[in-house]
């Protein structure tokens, strides 16, 4: 029975037994040891819904703070504490109101505060953009109405297009922020080289976008630290404007994303690592396991860490000249029994359209899963191969996976070739 029907001054005999039915719905252990998750286990039916379990309002922010005003919606619930907010910003020379509004109160019925901000001027750049979405969530903490609902140390940031470019600097800017969204992120003449970010970011783009290309995404994918999770998901058939109209596909990724990094809720780890629903979805690349800073350090199905991963470099075979694709392995986290491994998968000086990866695990190490590859063993040699959205690689351009094992943690050697 839900909490929200519970009737206080029911009569004593009722609420015996009322009391019995919240001590089998208690939620697990995992909602006690996470202050920040919220509402029931998800489904991929429950992400894939246009509402979620909070009921929601808006209001209008007027212009100043830093930018022209907007608007902000949040659940009306103010039982379960404070929510994880998200700022977005619109495209060049777009409106929040005329393209973007329709995911305000979708993410809100999730339970998000959602801010949308109106720029300064429609042909602001993705630098004026970056900073008006970092106001907008000063705005948010400081001084708005819906301040005491938003956690300040749980904030976020999304735009579309420009404001793509403008989320992916403004998290350069900002360290702290848990995520960063771009939405066909680009901006002529910026090469947005995110080498040197901090924040969990997904790129989502579109296949047949012919203003922010799948290449010229590509190359913001590349730049992303391998020590920071992030995502890249192309919606098939989607266009440049795909995103300023309601887009299930890019909504059932979305929200699992902001899940598990605002709110550490690792439940939705499920629907992301691998991809749970292919579904329109033409490429989707991603440094599974997914596990926000901070937040529960065990990969799924594996015992709580209990030693601290190896210290010690990536490992990789030194190719030879020419060679198609080289492989680099890294250990991710290791407990008592097992580990949890990432091999970062690099084209050469040419493109390649499939690889295969061969590890060494004469340690008597076994592989148990692995996402984003196709695994076969024989002997101590476990091989993977690509699947079918992370083979094609551009020259110099890179792809993961990860899996998890059995015994002490590897020094191997792999091996990569293509196709």
């Amino acid at each position: 029975m839900p909490r929200s029907g519970i009737v206080t001054w029911l009569a004593v005999g009722l609420a015996a037994v009322l009391g019995l039915t919240m001590a089998m719905t208690t939620p697990p252990a995992a909602a006690a040891d996470n202050p920040y998750q919220r509402g029931p286990d998800p489904t991929l039916a429950s992400v894939a819904a246009s509402r979620g379990p909070f009921a929601t309002t808006q209001a209008t922010v007027p212009p100043g703070n830093g930018f022209n005003g907007g608007y902000v919606y949040y659940p009306t619930d103010t039982s379960l504490g404070t929510w994880g907010a998200v700022a977005i910003v619109p495209g060049y020379s777009a409106l929040f109101a005329n393209e973007e509004a329709w995911m305000g109160p979708w993410l809100a019925s999730f339970g998000f505060v959602v801010l949308g901000i109106e720029t300064n001027s429609r042909t602001d750049g993705a630098d004026a953009r970056a900073t008006q979405l970092l106001a907008g969530l000063d705005y948010l903490t400081r001084s708005s109405p819906v301040r005491d609902r938003v956690d300040p140390n749980r904030l976020s940031v999304m735009g579309h297009s420009a404001g793509g470019a403008g989320t992916l600097l403004a998290a350069l800017r900002r360290p702290s922020l848990k995520t960063a969204v771009g939405l066909a992120p680009g901006a002529p003449g910026n090469s947005l080289n995110m080498s040197t970010t901090q924040v969990p970011t997904m790129l989502i783009s579109g296949q047949n976008d012919g203003t922010v290309t799948p290449s010229y995404v590509q190359g913001i994918y590349n730049t992303l630290p391998a020590s920071v999770e992030h995502a890249w998901a192309e919606l098939a058939g989607n266009d440049h404007l795909s995103f300023t109209r309601p887009n299930p596909t890019e909504m059932r990724i979305l929200i699992p994303w902001l899940k598990i990094f605002l709110d550490n809720d690792t439940r939705y780890t499920q629907f992301l690592c691998p991809l749970a629903d292919s579904t329109g979805v033409s490429r989707y690349n991603s440094t599974c396991p997914l596990v926000p800073p901070g937040g529960p350090t065990s990969p799924p199905t594996t015992p709580p860490t209990s030693t601290p991963p190896p210290t010690g470099p990536p490992t990789s075979t030194p190719p030879p000249s020419g060679a198609a694709c080289t492989a680099t392995y890294r250990t991710v986290g290791s407990w008592s029994g097992g580990f949890q491994g990432e091999v970062t998968v690099t084209a050469g000086s040419a493109a390649i359209s499939g690889w295969t990866v061969r590890l060494d695990l004469s340690g008597g190490q076994s592989i148990s899963q692995v996402w984003n590859g196709t695994l076969s063993t024989s002997g101590s040699t476990a091989t993977v191969r690509n699947v079918s959205y992370n083979g094609s690689l551009a020259a110099a351009g890179s792809t993961t996976f990860g899996f998890l094992g059995s015994g002490t943690p590897p020094v191997p050697t792999p091996t990569c070739t293509s196709p």
